[in-house]
């Protein structure tokens, strides 16, 4: 494989210009933008704010990237999105010069592109929400540390460690520390190398880290008199023992995600591992570094497993150690390319056909579903006339899968994984613009903007009854007042002048008695229960604008 193909030319498209396709997703995305865009606004770069609201529960780095993203590119969901598409790029560099220390520059290659065409990272690479940033981060920390370990008079690598640590922690707290550490102690033992335990402390490393990090924890502090107890009990230990997040998920939570996470090309991993067992081992790296990778999987893993709170991108990290599991595999089998037979040969040949006959179920299938959307369920289903357009590669893609490989194999003798990994590209490239004409409609409130603007009179509040869309007070650059639904906005909120809160963070009763005072207001809305509720009061409602899931009302008393 082409090295600019797999490291550049891909990335780039993949992560970094089709940025912009989609607008941003309510409820993350457009929190992650507002922070920033309040940070420029009020030069305060310490105490994050959220629609005027102290917002804690995160480190600031990169809310701190995106704000400069932001001077310089302007606010838009391309420069919203960019730290996220370039960390996820860095992930894919990263992958490849591990796989080529590991063992050489067509098995780093090779993993690379896996990781490329896996698509959990492929959509957590996209969007703008902090895990990505995170995943890099917490990756180049433990590789690192690695390399500090196992490369003798580099103490360069020790400190490079070390601040890696503290950018991770910028990011998302404590377990951009902790995790590097756990990781690494625990191979040291397993690899009998526990005596090597006390070269991680380095008291010049330890400096570094602190002078990156206690600055920002320092001035937090200062401004904000309970910021310790709030970001390090509240958010780090009390979320990962209790349920104070939502319900608890079961053990595998993480299983079937990881497991779909690596489609499109897990299942041809299928066969390059059945044609020959014994020889698997071979094909990986040796035995020190295969225990390192799969502590790297199995902490992370087993970590969030017993973690009482579990959302699908925290366990991103381990599909970089997957990814260089799956490349070497992938890489040795194209060198021989033996063709399976008998039982074998259907059994792959199968499960190919069942992934690319789901896919073209699901590409066929949602247009169909259009006749029984109901949007008081949550089940809108939305295409317009380019559905087909935008799915026409897609079905290629899936089709061309199923035979496409192997015939490229048994003609050339070469090529199979290329071609399946340029498949793959289709198809994920495909889905981005599937993916925008699907959700945009109902999950993101760009497609409100232009109304509100052309409705709502500049002098007027736009209130948010029993909704908090942060994306409104993004898009429209203005502040919503918002009718109970504060949810994690509850700790600022209590933390404000009565005054200021009583005006843009109202009860239903509150919002009743502005109603009854003013001439006319405006507001916004999700889904006909909540517009039949204010129906139901003796008020005349007009609808503005409404696409079933947000109605824009005009209320007169």
């Amino acid at each position: 494989m082409k090295k600019a193909v797999v490291l550049y030319i891909i990335p780039f498209i993949l992560y970094i210009a089709l940025l912009g396709v989609m607008p941003q997703m309510e409820p993350d995305e457009t929190r992650y933008s507002l922070i920033p865009s309040a940070m420029n606004q009020t030069g305060n770069y310490v105490t994050p704010h959220i629609k005027n609201t102290i917002y804690l529960e995160k480190p600031p780095l990169a809310y701190w990237v995106t704000a400069l993203s932001f001077r310089i590119l302007g606010e838009n969901d391309f420069s919203a999105r960019l730290f996220t598409g370039l960390c996820a790029w860095g992930c894919i560099l990263l992958t490849f010069f591990i796989g080529r220390h590991f063992r050489d520059e067509k098995t780093g290659l090779y993993a690379a592109a896996v990781l490329t065409i896996s698509v959990l990272p492929f959509i957590l690479g996209r969007l703008n929400i902090l895990d990505m940033p995170l995943t890099f981060f917490l990756c180049l920390s433990i590789w690192l540390g690695y390399l500090s370990l196992t490369s003798e008079k580099k103490k360069y690598l020790y400190y490079l460690f070390y601040f890696s640590c503290a950018l991770a922690f910028l990011t998302k707290g404590i377990i951009g520390v902790a995790f590097p550490f756990a990781i690494l102690v625990i191979w040291l033992v397993w690899a009998g190398r526990w005596r090597q335990i006390l070269q991680l402390i380095s008291p010049v490393g330890i400096l570094i880290f602190l002078v990156v990090v206690c600055p920002w924890l320092y001035l937090a502090q200062k401004e904000n008199a309970d910021f310790l107890w709030f970001f390090f009990v509240r958010e780090h230990f009390l979320r990962f023992t209790t349920q104070m997040h939502g319900k608890s998920e079961p053990f595998y939570y993480f299983l079937p995600i990881i497991i779909g996470g690596t489609i499109p090309w897990s299942v041809y991993l299928i066969q390059a591992c059945r044609l020959r067992r014994k020889a698997i081992t071979e094909w990986l790296y040796d035995k020190d570094e295969n225990k390192f990778l799969a502590v790297w999987f199995l902490f992370i893993l087993i970590f969030y497993s017993v973690s009482s709170s579990k959302l699908i991108p925290y366990i991103v990290p381990v599909f970089l150690p997957v990814a260089l599991f799956a490349g070497s595999i992938f890489r040795y089998y194209e060198e021989e390319l033996l063709e399976a037979s008998g039982n074998k040969k259907i059994f792959c040949r199968l499960m190919v056909f069942i992934q690319s006959l789901i896919i073209l179920m699901a590409l066929l299938g949602v247009p169909a579903l259009k006749r029984y959307a109901d949007p008081d369920q949550g089940l809108v289903i939305m295409t317009s006339g380019f559905w087909w357009f935008y799915a026409a590669p897609a079905l290629l893609a899936a089709i061309l899968m199923i035979f496409l490989p192997d015939w490229i194999a048994r003609k050339y003798r070469s090529g199979w994984f290329l071609t399946i990994y340029l498949l793959c590209c289709l198809l994920l490239t495909s889905i981005i613009f599937l993916l925008n004409d699907f959700l945009s409609p109902y999950r993101s409130t760009l497609v409100i903007r232009d109304e509100i603007a052309r409705h709502v009179p500049p002098d007027q509040l736009l209130y948010q009854y029993r909704v908090n869309y942060y994306g409104i007070d993004f898009y429209n650059k203005i502040r919503t007042p918002v009718v109970e639904d504060f949810g994690e906005l509850s700790d600022g909120i209590a933390k404000m002048p009565a005054e200021e809160r009583k005006k843009y963070f109202l009860s239903v009763d509150d919002f009743h008695k502005i109603i009854r005072q003013e001439k006319e207001i405006y507001c916004i809305t999700k889904r006909s229960k909540k517009l039949a509720e204010l129906k139901m009061n003796p008020w005349k409602i007009d609808v503005l604008w409404g696409n079933g899931e947000f109605f824009l009302l005009r209320i007169r008393n």
